[in-house]
């Protein structure tokens, strides 16, 4: 049995519909899970990435001065 070409076009219209829903629903998926972890993210006692490094490198220049003290005072009390 041979399809109209009415019936093809109107098939092909119809999965291309249905396929183009599916590409918004996954799409919607997407943003609503995205937006639900960056609200469980922002309640987590977390800094960001670049407040990380920036801490890091104030408590490595700390931690270098401390040193440095220390060794001043130990070359004070041996003298």
């Amino acid at each position: 049995m041979k399809l109209p070409n009415d019936a093809i076009e109107q098939l092909v219209q119809q999965i291309n519909e249905a396929l183009s829903q599916g590409k918004q629903v996954k799409q919607d998926i997407q943003e609503n899970i995205k937006a639900l972890i960056q609200q469980q993210v922002t309640k987590l006692d977390v800094v960001s990435r670049e407040e990380f490094e920036v801490q890091q490198r104030i408590l490595e220049n700390t931690r270098a001065q401390l040193d440095q003290l220390q060794q001043q005072l130990n070359d004070l009390e041996n003298s």
